[in-house]
């Protein structure tokens, strides 16, 4: 059963707790609210902010599983804390571990101070959570797939033309790479796992899935370089650094050019593109 007020002392505690900084938002010259305004918070949590000013006024219908999925993001709560949200709200938490899909705090306020780099934060699967204004530029907003398509490696086989976006004399090493991954994580999560689903998928699907599967290979890390070809800037070559989630499976991408280098200005140039598209 929903507890109401509880819900809504606890959602403002979180709120005013909140710095616009936190997440990745200007204080501006006039701010005298404690913490972050509901209106940003609503925005942050992708609601309206008269449904999310009726939880903080003990009002409303009991959100959904959904909903709170998406106050606890937007809240950059802690697993316990967002554990805690769906107690008072009245449901069971979500499971813990490689297929949740809450993004740590941390992870959340480094990915928020990477507005001017290209970065995303992907499950163990590879399926896109959140990407940064310039992310979005490089690669597309790769957060729009449903289904077995939001894996990158199921996209690698089942839709040819996302190979555009990587040079061409990378394909072979990709292609291993990600039945390689696969394998490994259906091994590692078991037969009924989200990961042995895709695989079954892409068997029944892919022949030259079914090729290399039957490789066997396992253990091919991906390039720390990877070279892109951007339909608008050309060919573009970064540096990809991982940082992990070791709780939940989640890493954090982030992809740079070396200062004075060719892809360097390219990548200032897609900024000001991805800038003008977004507008």
């Amino acid at each position: 059963m929903i507890d109401r007020a509880g819900l809504a002392e606890f959602l403002r505690s979180r709120r005013e707790a909140l710095q616009p900084e936190d997440v990745g938002l200007p204080r501006g010259p006039r701010r005298r609210t404690n913490g972050l305004r509901r209106e940003e918070v609503a925005a942050l949590c992708h609601m309206s902010t008269d449904y999310y000013s009726r939880l903080e006024r003990e009002r409303g219908p009991q959100p959904s599983s959904q909903m709170l999925a998406s106050i606890a993001q937007g809240l950059h709560l802690s697993l316990d804390e967002r554990d805690h949200l769906f107690r008072l709200s009245g449901h069971n938490p979500p499971i813990r571990g490689g297929v949740s899909e809450h993004i740590s705090p941390g992870l959340l306020r480094i990915l928020d101070r990477l507005s001017d780099t290209p970065a995303e934060i992907i499950t163990e699967l590879g399926e896109t959570l959140r990407q940064t204004p310039m992310g979005v530029a490089l690669t597309g907003d790769t957060t729009r797939y449903t289904g077995p398509a939001r894996s990158s490696g199921y996209r690698w086989f089942a839709d040819p033309a996302v190979r555009q976006l990587y040079a061409p004399e990378e394909h072979p090493f990709l292609t291993r790479m990600y039945a390689s991954g696969l394998r490994e994580m259906a091994t590692l999560r078991g037969p009924g796992s989200r990961a042995a689903h895709l695989a079954d998928l892409l068997l029944a699907r892919s022949e030259e899935f079914r090729r290399v599967w039957e490789d066997h290979e396992i253990g091919i890390r991906p390039h720390k370089v990877k070279h892109f070809v951007h339909p608008e800037v050309g060919a573009l070559e970064l540096t990809c650094q991982r940082l992990v989630d070791p709780d939940q499976a989640h890493s954090l991408l982030v992809y740079t050019a070396i200062p004075g280098s060719e892809s360097h200005d390219k990548l200032n140039l897609l900024s000001v593109i991805g800038t003008q598209t977004l507008r």
